[in-house]
């Protein structure tokens, strides 16, 4: 029996259901695994002081320290972060933090191996614990934890420090490994992790009555993302200006809404673009469903869940060449890679509406990508850092 301690600061907790749902899902078929034990610490960071009384702070700092989400034994210990210091000093409090749980959960729990499922602040602290511990570590990549953090002056020696410490290093595409590798970390140790996708729950449906129920008659365009200036929101917006046909509905929240609410008024867009705010998601599929295109242009990504999840449901994508954009647009059928500008994305969706692909032609980009999969190579991946 393979005994797994998941560490993970991006994961769902009842005050925000949408963050880091693929996290969730992937150690969810990892604790279904027959030959597998798993404890899951999903840590969260909240600032002293004043500010831990905004409200955003509140409800975090209300969640239980120990639960049962969703089958799993979680703990959700606090740890202190300090604004103002660019995180130079999160994995070091996680690190204390964690020290005196993990020895607690070690007398009931003997895990054999620990699986970090975000590279800052958790994978530093991770090494630091495996050492402790006397346990391999494997760090995962994701696209932000690495793009950022990476590269920020106050963290990067500590993102690159980690990933040459680690017994295995995992990336959610090729591209993201040759990032790592640019990173120096080494190359052979970095294996790629494809995510999944529920082909059960995204697939296609009757895109008109879909529509309907968005008061959507004509071309749809569907974009989804947190409202911040990397997911590019504000370039679909006003490539919307050249379509003017078509509707675009963006399911998201963040602080970029008041300038993308007064970009829609001053391109006079009205009602064919809407805001939607944080979408469930559980009401992906409907939404993903009902669109003619999915448009995300995104600066960066590893691999985004919302590509595949909308070619799942034989809906093409127009996107940016970031991350592994390349290693999901590999047919016509699919979608368009386009540059990030606003005319690009145009004439890109509209390329796309001319001429658009059968469903079902679309959603086999994404069969490859089955949590199945995901997890037999996770248990394969940590599995062997164990036994070696």
């Amino acid at each position: 029996m393979l005994r797994v301690l998941t560490l993970s600061t991006l994961f769902p907790d009842a005050s925000r259901p949408n963050f880091g749902v693929f996290v969730e899902r992937q150690t969810l078929g990892l604790a279904a695994h027959p030959d597998v034990e798993l404890r899951l610490v999903a840590p969260v960071g909240l600032p002293p002081w004043p500010l831990k009384a905004h409200a955003h702070y509140a409800d975090l700092a209300k969640l239980p320290e120990r639960e049962t989400w969703k089958g799993l034994d979680t703990h959700r210990p606090r740890f202190t972060t300090l604004p103002g210091t660019g995180g130079r000093f999160h994995a070091v409090a996680l690190r204390r933090r964690l020290i005196p749980l993990l020895t607690r959960i070690r007398r009931d729990f003997a895990f054999d191996v620990i699986d970090a499922e975000f590279f800052f602040p958790d994978g530093p602290a991770a090494i630091a614990l495996g050492r402790r511990f006397g346990v391999p570590v494997s760090i995962k990549a994701r696209g932000a934890d690495v793009h950022h953090w990476g590269h920020a002056p106050a963290t990067s020696a500590q993102v690159i420090a980690a990933g040459h410490a680690a017994d295995g290093l995992l990336a959610v595409s090729q591209a993201m490994r040759v990032d790592m590798a640019a990173l120096a970390m080494p190359p052979e140790a970095i294996r790629v992790h494809h995510t999944g996708v529920d082909l059960d729950r995204f697939a296609p449906r009757d895109r008109g009555v879909a529509k309907a129920a968005y008061r959507v008659t004509g071309p749809l365009i569907v974009s989804l993302g947190a409202l911040i200036p990397r997911k590019g929101h504000h370039i679909v917006i006003e490539a919307l200006a050249s379509l003017p046909a078509a509707t675009l509905l963006i399911a998201g929240e963040g602080p970029e809404r008041a300038a993308l609410t007064a970009q829609i008024a001053r391109l006079g867009l009205g009602e064919r673009a809407r805001l939607l705010g944080s979408v469930p998601h559980v009401a992906l599929p409907a939404l993903l469903g009902a669109a003619d295109v999915m448009a995300l242009a995104s600066s960066s990504e590893g691999l985004a869940n919302a590509w595949v999840e909308a070619l799942a449901c034989g809906t093409p994508i127009v996107v940016t060449d970031a991350g592994g954009a390349g290693e999901v647009v590999t047919d016509r059928a699919y979608g368009r890679i386009v540059a990030r500008r606003a005319p690009a994305f145009a004439a890109g969706i509209a390329a796309v509406l001319a001429d658009p692909p059968a469903p079902y032609a679309v959603r086999r980009g994404a069969e490859r990508f089955t949590w199945e999969a995901n997890t037999a190579r996770l248990y394969e991946h940590l599995a062997s850092l164990v036994k070696r």
